[in-house]
């Protein structure tokens, strides 16, 4: 059952020190998702293009959040013969610090388990942005595979402080075109971005065989950093 509101999720039991119950991975609404992630994912926004949001609960308590969605324009063409349909990417993933630290890679295979036996999407890919000290450990736990780093992709910048992907952009205002914000009196700037490190994991293994680059070994993270 979801519950009331967000805040009455979260709040209560956050000195709990026993065993959680199971967790499970359920669907949420996007306004549910939105406000979760906007208020306490790093990135503090709700990514553009978001197809599926689950949540993740602890008997009745709603201790995280989970997306996927279209993601990058080409990510599809990492496979060949693959189309928009057959792909997302998890785009997003926030869980509560309450929860044990190997729970990220469970939330995944949860989640990997549900799209697997009710959607016809072929394999999906996430990205590890290696700015922040990420280099995708959740997802070499959970067996993706590593497949180098992605072209950088700048994001935009439309004047209210905020870092867009062009997708996100497109969502929130339609387009994305550059002279349509200049023609409007909106100069619109490039905000750099580093290349990410890129994992793919088919939900269909026959696919496996159409996958157009090739698989490398799992980076590794140095020793100072503590999450990623």
């Amino acid at each position: 059952m979801m519950p009331n509101s967000l805040q009455e999720s979260l709040a209560g039991g956050r000195t709990q020190r026993g065993p959680l119950p199971p967790l499970k991975v359920l669907p949420i609404g996007h306004g549910v998702g939105r406000e979760l992630l906007v208020r306490y994912h790093y990135l503090h926004s709700y990514p553009g293009g978001t197809k599926l949001a689950f949540g993740v609960f602890s008997a009745a308590r709603l201790l995280g959040a989970i997306t996927f969605g279209a993601g990058p324009v080409n990510a599809h063409r990492l496979v060949e013969g693959a189309g928009p349909a057959d792909c997302l990417v998890l785009s997003r993933l926030w869980l509560s610090d309450e929860l044990p630290r190997n729970s990220e890679s469970r939330v995944i295979g949860l989640s990997l388990r549900a799209l697997g036996a009710h959607t016809a999407v072929k394999f999906l890919v996430s990205y590890a942005d290696p700015a922040v000290g990420h280099v995708g450990t959740i997802y070499q736990a959970s067996n993706w595979l590593y497949t180098g780093l992605s072209e950088a992709m700048p994001l935009y910048n439309v004047g209210d402080g905020k870092a867009r992907h062009s997708r996100s952009l497109s969502h929130a205002y339609g387009t994305h075109s550059a002279s349509h914000f200049r023609r409007h009196g909106v100069a619109v700037r490039l905000v750099p971005q580093s290349q990410k490190h890129r994992y793919v994991y088919f939900l269909y293994p026959t696919w496996r065989p159409r996958l157009r680059v090739p698989v490398l070994p799992y980076p590794k993270r140095e020793a100072s950093n503590a999450v990623g």
